[in-house]
């Protein structure tokens, strides 16, 4: 018969308290990222990680056992809880890849402490308390010496080998999911990010000389016309480039209570070109992926920014392409260009001049720097300066102020939200965007009345998402169906308005098409009557064609793509996806096929492949 002492003995060794700590630990992670509290894949996947660092103390670890115990447990700490926030943040698995990110952690406090529910602050708990113990206590100092001796060395060789081999059997099987979620919960949390870090699987480039303009159309599926419509119905006109913070689609034309929440966008979108059916693709670099994209017609990096991978690049680019048909270019934001390493992004997108934070300065400071209202009226000044010569300009002015959290300072409130918005994420979310259209609102008013408005082509879009799935509460949520008439859902995450407007475009047409941010290089390169002819690019003129394939990943997973009747999320391939009806749709109507999924991966791996091989700067 087993004695009480014996069991006692058994739960003070540390082997078994930190194990039930962190199985805690991985609860709660899989709960957040997952779904599913008290799952019992916790157990067959976590915990077999878990002990081979366990056994490895209990072979080398004698003087030092309690604090290498601790050690391993604050490291694997630091991982669920990086796994956690990084998940309400951007619905995706971390791994070490952000770690590039670390430097921008700083700049995006407000936003990280936002998403920070008090409980997961539980996960340190028992690492104070020990310390805090380990510091009073006799009765632990006493358990810490009573601990020092080493466990056979064959039993833990068993124990290790049993569980290498359970960790093998979680990972091995489940390498070719293309879904990072799915795979990070076949493998389990810990082995995936093992995995992530150890593996060498690369997808294979293809050779530059291999990639040209036509197999990429191919892959896309449509054909260009020898004479496309509206080409150069704004020739020689200058162009203007407004990327809007976080905004997303379904403010447009949006009223809560009868009241008009961004009457500016509005009114453009009733006059202008709009397209409704537009998308992100933006990824871990966020806004200046957006930049990124944009400007390049390329997708996103498999990991890290934009601006981390690539910027080591001379870019085939729209400001090198307008450079070369007698453009004078520039970009400006408020904040440090040195965030998101943008110095060396537009050194690599060729622009000739940025304007940052040492130029806008820091009067009337929202977020990180200064407000859209200040960025306005100093962005049109600079650009009445460069009307002044004897070109034309491109200028893309990167707002801000609506960023998140969307806590705005009271002195920008521009309207008085409902009862129930008070105190939202989503009600906060609706009052920055109210303010950012009013400040839009003075551009247009200052573009007009400085003669630039009839001179110019202005593009203004959605950089992306401010409003992600997996940040809402049950509140957000409810409001967030009120105002779509159904459960939000991740076509309607992604969906971002694009409007272009001014001199030469067809007004008061609502277009439909599906369509997304590489495919605005070649929309406005069309409209200025500027050859792309030796520019390799990803998207499509949107005013020229009705079917478009739009591969996604990141916010999705890899393999995820849009076509003109709906979004295609990959499961471990294309047989377990799952498709969703297009934001503003109720079915999937031809929905997708497996002959698109295959393209989708062969056009990312040929932009990956494409921009990696072009010049060092």
């Amino acid at each position: 018969m087993v004695s009480r002492e014996s069991i006692t003995h058994f739960f003070k060794k540390p082997f078994v308290i930190f194990t039930i700590i962190l199985l805690l630990k991985g609860y709660l992670a899989w709960a957040v990222t997952f779904g599913d509290w008290l799952p019992w894949k916790v157990l067959i996947t976590e915990v077999p990680f878990v002990w081979l660092l366990f056994c490895l103390i209990e072979w080398f670890s004698s003087k030092r056992k309690l604090m290498n115990y601790t050690i391993v447990n604050l490291i694997l700490t630091g991982v669920f809880f990086a796994v956690i926030m990084y998940f309400k943040y951007y619905g995706v698995i971390v791994t070490y890849h952000a770690l590039a990110q670390v430097n921008q952690v700083t700049e995006v406090k407000s936003s990280v402490f936002s998403l920070m529910d008090p409980y997961y602050l539980l996960v340190f708990a028992d690492i104070i308390v020990l310390f805090v113990l380990l510091l009073k206590s006799r009765r632990v100092k006493d358990w810490r010496r009573s601990i020092k001796h080493k466990t056979k060395k064959s039993i833990v060789s068993v124990v290790f080998i049993l569980c290498l081999m359970v960790c093998l059997f979680n990972i091995l099987p489940n390498r070719a999911s293309m879904n990072e979620i799915k795979k990070a919960q076949q493998m389990g949390i810990l082995n995936y990010e093992a995995y992530t870090i150890l593996s060498l699987k690369k997808e294979p480039l293809v050779p530059l000389k291999n990639i040209n303009q036509a197999s990429i159309d191919k892959l896309k599926g449509i054909t260009v016309p020898e004479n496309p419509k509206y080409y150069g119905n704004a020739k020689g006109k200058n162009l203007i480039i407004i990327q809007l913070e976080s905004f997303q689609n379904f403010l447009i034309n949006l009223k809560i209570d009868g009241k008009e929440i961004t009457p500016n966008m509005n009114k453009l979108a009733n006059e202008q070109l709009y397209f409704s059916n537009f998308n992100q693709q933006v990824g871990q670099g966020n806004t200046s992926d957006a930049e990124f994209v944009v400007n390049t017609s390329f997708y996103i990096p498999p990991d890290g920014a934009a601006t981390q991978k690539y910027v080591d690049k001379k870019l085939p680019s729209l400001p090198r392409l307008l450079e070369e048909n007698g453009y004078n270019t520039a970009t400006l934001h408020t904040n440090n260009v040195q965030f998101w390493n943008r110095a060396e992004l537009y050194s690599s997108l060729g622009f000739q001049h940025y304007y940052d934070q040492s130029f806008f300065g820091t009067e009337d400071m929202v977020f990180f720097g200064s407000s859209d209202e200040v960025l306005y009226a100093k962005s049109t000044d600079k650009m009445k300066e460069m009307d002044q010569d004897n070109k034309p300009f491109y200028a893309q002015i990167i707002s801000m102020s609506a960023h998140h959290p969307f806590t705005i300072p009271a002195n920008k409130y521009k309207m008085e939200l409902p009862e129930r918005y008070q105190g939202t994420f989503v009600g906060d979310y609706i009052r920055a965007q109210n303010y950012a259209d009013y400040a839009l609102g003075r551009l247009i008013d200052d573009l007009k009345s400085k003669g630039l408005w009839d001179d110019s082509l202005i593009v203004l879009y959605g950089d992306h998402m401010g409003l992600p799935i997996y940040s809402l509460d049950h509140d957000d949520k409810e409001l967030m169906k009120e105002i779509y008439g159904h459960e939000y859902s991740y076509t309607d995450m992604l969906n971002i308005p694009l409007i272009i407007a001014g001199s030469g475009v067809q007004h008061e047409q609502i277009r439909e098409e599906i369509g997304a941010q590489s495919d605005i290089m070649p929309t406005v390169a069309n409209l200025l009557g500027v050859s792309m002819k030796n520019y390799i690019h990803f998207g499509q003129d949107l005013l020229n064609q009705t079917y478009n394939l739009i591969p996604e990943r990141y916010y999705l997973p890899t393999g995820s793509f849009l076509n003109d009747n709906a979004m295609f999320m990959s499961g471990s391939g294309y047989e377990d996806g799952t498709q969703y009806p297009l934001s503003g749709y109720d079915s999937v109507g031809k929905g997708t096929t497996e002959d698109e999924y295959n393209r989708a991966l062969k056009l990312l791996n040929l932009s990956d492949s494409y921009v990696n091989q072009q010049p060092l700067k």
